[in-house]
Parts: C-alpha cells; sequence; structure tokens
C-alpha cells in the first residue's frame, strides 16, 4: 500500500481491486468460516465489512493525504453498454480528481462466483483477476499488474530426472509475447503454484494484452514488488502484445457476457470464417436460451461449437418466428433478416 501511495505522489492514476469485505464482516460478527458457505450469509457479511474495509483503506492513506473512492461493481456494469460506458466516464472523472478507485464487485447483491451458470450462458466475473482486467481494458490503462504468493508463471524444469528421483526448481517464464494453448496448460498444471489460480491470471493478461496494454504476474509478499516493477526491474512474469483489440470488440469478446446460443448451418459457418458475411436468419437452425436485441450470443454450428460471438439484432422470439418464416412484415425488410451484422461480430480465432 506504501508503494501505492508512492505511485500516486509521483503522479501516476492507480486503480485497486480489493476483496475482504467478507472476512472483516464475518469477523465482526462473530462467524465461523464454516457458516460462509451459504451465499446469503456472505452477502450479509460483506454489507458489514464494507465499511470496516473502506475505513481502514481510508485511516491508512490519509497518511499520504491519498484521497479514496470506493466503487462497487456487479456484472450488470460490463453487460450493459450504457452502465459500461458510464462506468468509464466516471473512473476517468475520478482519476482526474485525484482519487485513488479502490474496486471490488459488490458481494452484498451479486452472487456470481457461487451461481450456476447455463448453456449458452456464460459468467463475465468471477475473481478478482477478470475484474481487473476488465476495468483496465475499459479504461484503456498502460499496465495490468497481478500479485500472487508465486514469482510469476513457472514452467516445470526440464532437466528434473525422472530416474534419481532429483526434483529441480520450476523456471520462471520472465517474458510472453503471446498465449498459447500450450502456455495455457503451464498455467493448469501442479507446477504453476500460487493460491489465486494461475489460469485466471493468464486469462486476464491476455484481456489486458487485447487492450493493448502490459500486464505483470509477480509474488507480492516480496517487500517493494511494485515499486521495482515500475522502476522497471525484471520482476515475475511479463505480458507484451504488439496488437489490439477495439474496444467494442473487446467489450464483446470479454466484458458483454454471453446471453443465448445461437446454432448455424454449414454454409452460414462457412460465409462467415471465410468472409465478411453477417449471419442471416436463413443460416439458423435454431437459438438457445432467451435474449433480447443489443444482447451477446454465441454464434456455433451444427455440432454444437462456438466460432464467434456477436451483438443480436433481435429478441429471441422474434428471431425463431424468423427462422419459422413466420415473421410479421417488416418495414426495413432485408435489415430484419440480418440477426447480427460483421461490425458487431468477432471471431473466435480472433479472440
Amino acid at each position: 500500500l506504501r508503494s501505492i501511495a508512492a505511485l500516486k505522489t509521483a503522479g501516476r492514476q492507480v486503480v485497486l481491486v480489493s476483496s475482504g469485505a467478507v472476512g472483516l464482516g464475518a469477523g465482526r460478527l462473530g462467524l465461523h468460516t464454516s457458516r460462509l458457505r451459504d451465499v446469503v450469509v456472505r452477502q450479509a457479511c460483506a454489507a458489514v465489512g464494507q465499511s470496516l474495509l473502506m475505513h481502514a483503506y481510508e485511516k491508512f492513506f490519509r497518511v499520504d493525504d491519498v484521497k479514496i473512492a470506493q466503487v462497487l461493481l456487479t456484472e450488470d456494469d460490463f453487460t450493459e453498454w450504457s452502465r459500461y460506458t458510464n462506468l468509464r466516464r466516471t473512473m476517468e472523472k475520478l482519476l482526474k480528481l485525484g482519487v485513488l478507485p479502490i474496486v471490488n464487485e459488490n458481494d452484498t447483491v451479486s452472487s456470481a462466483e457461487l451461481e450456476y451458470v447455463g448453456a449458452g450462458q456464460e459468467r463475465v466475473f468471477g475473481d478478482n483477476d477478470r475484474l481487473a482486467a476488465l476495468v483496465m481494458s475499459r479504461l484503456e490503462s498502460d499496465a495490468l499488474v497481478l500479485l500472487t504468493d508465486v514469482e510469476g508463471l513457472l514452467l516445470q524444469n526440464p532437466k528434473d530426472d525422472q530416474v534419481s528421483g532429483k526434483d529441480e526448481r520450476p523456471v520462471l517464464i520472465t517474458l510472453v509475447e503471446e498465449i498459447t494453448e500450450e502456455l495455457k496448460a503451464v498455467a493448469a498444471g501442479p507446477s504453476a503454484g500460487g493460491r489465486g489460480g494461475m489460469s485466471t491470471k493468464l486469462e486476464a493478461a491476455q484481456i489486458a494484452m487485447q487492450a493493448g496494454g502490459v500486464a505483470v504476474i509477480a509474488n507480492g509478499m516480496k517487500p517493494g514488488v511494485l515499486d521495482d516493477i515500475f522502476a522497471g526491474k525484471e520482476i515475475g512474469t511479463t505480458f507484451m502484445s504488439t496488437s489490439r483489440m477495439a474496444g467494442k470488440r473487446r467489450w464483446i469478446t470479454y466484458a458483454a457476457g454471453v446471453r443465448g446460443r445461437v446454432i448455424v448451418n454449414e454454409g452460414a459457418r462457412a460465409a462467415i470464417m471465410g468472409g465478411k458475411a453477417s449471419l442471416l436468419s436463413s443460416g439458423v437452425l435454431r437459438v438457445e436460451q432467451q435474449f433480447e436485441p443489443q444482447d451477446v450470443v454465441s454464434i456455433a454450428d451444427c455440432e454444437g461449437h462456438e466460432f464467434a460471438r456477436g451483438i443480436i439484432n433481435c429478441a429471441s422470439r422474434e428471431a425463431v418466428a424468423l427462422i419459422a418464416g413466420t415473421a410479421a412484415t417488416h418495414p426495413e425488410g432485408e435489415r430484419a433478416r440480418v440477426l447480427v451484422t460483421r461490425d458487431n461480430m468477432v471471431l473466435s480465432e480472433q479472440r
């Protein structure tokens, strides 16, 4: 926290993503950790703990004259484009005023981490790594720092001698310029380590790279780790990208959340994958889940494999009617049969 205060004093704009309200609330109420398995109990603890958490931050940062603000977010703040836009305006205003926004999921009203996700739907965030990355992406920040209890992304040492049983220490991957399937396997493997979940940190780093920024995974237990990172020292694993995805496309890919699924025939899949075709109702076999106009849907082939996502132009009930050929005459004519325009579509291979 002293390093954050120092960064603020040096003129940098910083956003802190922090949890802890549930634990503080449980302590204040004298509840055993076994009681926290109940979602409503956790929400109640969060309500009690939020003021305690902010009081602690206020007391600490007041010494360095750092003003703070609490920003509690839910999935709707990301999935709805208007709220997503308002979030950026508010955050930018806070930063211009010299305030340190302290962000967390609003656990009092959100139970996203514990709720079931049905077929054709996808959770926007359920952990602080992804939440931090989504906020960073929306603000188009320069850097995302993810602190954990290991040195960074670790790779099992190839020199391990399986015959003699000699166990070499894992090797730290210091630089990543592309997140491959092999790298994802490393993050999910036993050598990755860390209590925070290396897979989610890798996903967060990918979001940061798509935003054109830099991400660093480092050991937060080391004194002065933030000072060293922003001093340019080689600390942890650094993720750098040479490409950048446009803001609306990043929202479709990561932030919007999938509200339903559209299953298409092979002709539609080939047209979309092979060129710049939009998705027409004539190429749709069926729709799954209920959705409304401007929701993001998954576009899948006849075997259910997703190959694109896009913003749908109509509600699910109208889409069903269009597919069945029973839709009422629409004043826009041809436009009414375009379910997803190409400009509002992102292919899976581009993510």
